[in-house]
């Protein structure tokens, strides 16, 4: 009997606003394939009961997240990552499950990205783990559950050559 692929084999569709296409790609080279090296990695951490999924990763702007944020959260004000889990959990055997989208603005990245002494690639990497991550189901609104993603994101991030994100607040701390 075959076993299932795990999640990381699954489809990760990216898609860069073309009236931000310039920034991403000036800063960040071979955008795509980064983006998808890791939400694969965020991905692998997932059950394999899930078999294959599915998911995008959209690089936006501001004015789209912004947007996003008003209405699907009643903020009026762009934030770095936002992620819209479809709430699948199980599909047709054999069907790739799908699992949400991801959509990330430019302009708040390199904003962060600038303030915490960081390079744009490292940052918007960071998000796309956290909001894979967030399409798996974790969450941080208790102490508990951040110090757990945090912990899985620092670890993944390492995985990739980036360095723990949270140092920094751990100091503050």
């Amino acid at each position: 009997m075959k076993a299932r692929p795990r999640i990381a084999n699954g489809r990760i569709d990216v898609i860069v606003d073309p009236s931000n296409a310039a920034a991403w790609k000036r800063v960040v080279p071979k955008l795509e394939a980064q983006v998808r090296r890791a939400a694969r990695a965020a991905l692998a951490t997932a059950k394999p009961k899930h078999g294959r999924g599915r998911m995008t990763v959209r690089l936006s702007g501001d004015r789209d997240v912004r947007r996003l944020n008003h209405d699907f959260r009643g903020k009026d004000k762009p934030t770095n990552v936002l992620s819209f889990p479809s709430g699948d959990s199980v599909g047709p055997r054999g069907a790739p499950l799908l699992l949400g989208d991801i959509v990330i603005a430019y302009g708040t990245v390199a904003r962060e990205a600038a303030a915490q002494g960081k390079t744009i690639r490292d940052h918007l990497l960071h998000l796309v783990v956290h909001g894979v991550l967030h399409l798996l189901g974790h969450d941080h609104q208790r102490s508990a559950e951040a110090a757990r993603m945090e912990s899985i994101e620092t670890e993944l991030l390492a995985g990739l050559g980036i360095a723990d994100p949270y140092v920094l607040e751990r100091k503050r701390a």
